[in-house]
C-alpha cells in the first residue's frame, strides 16, 4: 500500500452524481437540509440521508442543529477550492452537457464561490490588483487546458506593500491573522483562470454586498450586479 493521502477514497465520495449534485448545491455557502439536498440531487430522502452520511463520515461536510432541523453545509474553503477545481477541470476536458439558459449566462460573469466572488468580473478584479501591485502573484499563473505534471497549483497570492492602506480605506482589515490564508487562488471553472479566495476574498464579497453593488439571485449562487453597482466595482476593482 502506498502511503500518503487517500486521493481514491475523496474521490469516490465526490464521484457519485447525487452526492456531486449535493456538494455543488453547497457551493453557494448556505447551509440546506436533508430535504433540500434530496431534491437538489434527485433522490429520495432516505437515499439522500445515506449519501449525507456518507460525506459526513468522509469529512466534506458539516452538520448543525437548530431546533428541530438539521443544516449541512461544506466542510469548510478547502473543500469548495476542490469543488470549484474539479468542476473547472470537467468543463475543460470532459463531455459537455446541454447548457441552460440565461441564469447560466450571469454565472459565469459572476457568482459565488462558497464565500468569495467568482466568475468574470472576479478573474478581472484579481488581474487587475495584481497589475497595480496591490496583490503579487508568485509564480507565473497556470490556466486550465495548459495544466503539466506537477502544475496543479495556481501560483500563490501574497500582499503587496500597499494592500493595508488600500483595503484599509474601503473598511477591510488585512492585519488580522485568521486561521485560514488571507490570500489564495482559486481556479475559476468558467474563466479556466483563478480569482481570489482567501478572507480578503470574502470580505470583498461582504462589502459588495453590503454597498448593494450586487444581489444574490434567487436559487441560485449568481451574484447580479445593477448598472450603478457595476461601475462603482468597477472603479474601486478594476480601475
Amino acid at each position: 500500500m502506498r502511503e500518503g493521502p487517500d486521493i481514491a477514497r475523496i474521490a469516490s465520495l465526490v464521484g457519485d452524481p447525487a452526492r456531486a449534485n449535493m456538494l455543488n448545491a453547497l457551493m453557494g455557502g448556505t447551509a440546506l437540509t436533508a430535504s433540500e439536498l434530496a431534491l437538489e440531487a434527485g433522490v429520495s430522502l432516505p437515499t439522500a440521508s445515506s449519501h449525507l452520511s456518507k460525506l459526513m463520515e468522509g469529512g466534506l461536510l458539516t452538520l448543525a442543529s437548530q431546533g428541530r432541523h438539521r443544516y449541512y453545509g461544506l466542510a469548510g474553503p478547502q473543500v469548495a477550492g476542490m469543488i470549484e477545481a474539479i468542476t473547472g477541470v470537467a468543463e475543460a476536458v470532459g463531455p459537455k452537457r446541454v447548457r441552460p439558459g440565461p441564469r447560466d449566462g450571469a454565472m459565469r460573469v459572476a457568482r459565488v464561490c462558497y464565500d468569495h466572488l467568482a466568475g468574470e468580473h472576479a478573474v478581472a478584479m484579481l488581474d487587475r490588483l495584481v497589475a497595480r501591485g496591490i496583490l503579487l502573484r508568485d509564480d507565473k499563473e497556470i490556466r486550465l487546458g495548459e495544466i503539466r505534471p506537477g502544475q496543479i497549483r495556481p501560483g500563490e497570492i501574497r500582499l503587496g506593500p500597499s494592500a493595508a492602506s488600500y483595503f484599509s480605506a474601503l473598511g477591510i482589515d488585512v492585519g488580522a491573522k485568521p486561521r485560514r490564508p488571507v490570500c489564495r487562488a482559486c481556479l475559476d471553472w468558467s474563466v479556466r483562470r483563478s480569482h481570489l479566495a482567501g478572507t480578503l476574498g470574502a470580505a470583498i464579497l461582504d462589502k459588495i454586498l453590503s454597498e448593494k453593488w450586487a444581489r444574490r439571485e434567487k436559487d441560485s449562487r449568481a451574484v447580479v450586479f445593477s448598472p450603478p453597482g457595476k461601475q462603482a466595482f468597477e472603479r474601486v476593482f478594476l480601475g
